[in-house]
């Protein structure tokens, strides 16, 4: 019988990605439901002594599997891997992140176990009657959010976007089972020869990370006032910019500062909405932060119906005056 909640704990040269730690966070609440356990699978080569921090995270137990094939991520050694956990352990649920790894191991997986699987969740939880997972996702371009569910198959299968879950506080005080699960490992699994790894120097801050966001939108006019009034504002702030879909797609910023439904979601100390009207998939990305002040012009915008502090007026006239008072008082701090 199927049963406990498995999380990938993707990890990238021996870091724990974060996307894992939030994924542990949620399978935490959702086995808690189901009154089963969360149980993490973690691959690499070497990499059993990160198993204790995905404990600590909230999971139950670990199974590691280490081979000098997965060292780096490559689409057959680690669809062969995860494929015989399942089959070996038979889950209810397994969740991945919805990464660039995630998106291109779970279909492979999902193809060799003959489960479905609901690419890019921005929820989960539990029917109270069927126990089944409701996985919940953007469709149509984001303009609806569809509820899916596996009824049949198991285990149901999800890839859930970063930033979107919580990650627990750390518990140094868990205590769980780490179980190294031995695979055998043929030149037959290997289909493609990993030459070299090229890092690319990220030249945007990643937004995901960032505590505080000051975030344009159409209202700004145009991409001179973009640039020069949400910047100055973001680096006396100590934030980054990001932006609503609107803003990215008049050419104003790239693609990896976007929030919403087809963005990122984000989960800031503050995000400031500036010229943001707040359609439903923009807020579906910002609104789990933890402070919320929006800037509009117009006193009716949705926006303002998730911002704790809102203020109606024109940006371009309150956002200089808002970064010099915000200057000044800390030079004189």
């Amino acid at each position: 019988m199927s049963r406990d909640i498995y999380v990938f704990a993707e990890q990238r040269d021996g870091n724990i990605q974060k996307v894992a730690l939030e994924l542990i966070g949620k399978g935490r609440e959702l086995a808690d439901t189901l009154n089963q356990n969360v149980i993490a699978v973690l691959l690499g080569n070497e990499i059993k002594e990160k198993a204790e921090s995905l404990i600590k995270a909230g999971a139950d137990g670990v199974i590691v599997v280490e081979d000098a094939m997965l060292a780096e991520y490559t689409t057959e050694p680690y669809a062969k891997a995860v494929a015989a956990v399942i089959r070996e352990k038979d889950p209810e649920i397994f969740l991945f992140g919805a990464t660039a790894i995630g998106r291109d191991l779970a279909p492979r997986v999902s193809a060799r176990i003959h489960t479905g699987l609901t690419a890019d969740c921005t929820g989960l939880d539990i029917d109270e009657e069927s126990k089944n997972l409701l996985m919940t996702r953007p469709a149509f371009g984001g303009n609806i959010m569809a509820t899916i569910v596996c009824e049949e198959h198991r285990p149901q299968m999800a890839t859930v976007r970063p930033g979107v879950m919580k990650a627990l506080a750390a518990d140094e005080s868990r205590k769980g089972d780490i179980e190294v699960m031995d695979i055998l490992f043929s030149a037959a699994d290997q289909t493609v020869e990993l030459l070299e790894v090229l890092k690319e120097e990220r030249q945007i801050a990643d937004i995901t990370e960032a505590k505080i966001l000051v975030s344009g939108g159409r209202g700004m006019g145009n991409a001179e006032n973009f640039y020069e009034l949400l910047n100055p504002l973001a680096e006396v702030l100590g934030g980054a910019v990001s932006a609503s879909r609107s803003a990215v797609d008049s050419g104003w910023i790239d693609h990896e500062c976007q929030v919403g439904q087809t963005g990122k979601t984000v989960r800031p100390d503050l995000y400031l909405a500036c010229g943001i009207s707040g359609a439903i998939q923009h807020v579906a990305g910002m609104e789990g932060s933890e402070y919320i002040v929006a800037i509009n012009k117009n006193e009716t915008a949705a926006i303002f119906e998730v911002a704790d502090l809102g203020i109606v007026g024109n940006v371009n006239t309150l956002l200089p005056k808002l970064a010099a008072a915000i200057k000044q008082y800390k030079e004189e701090a």
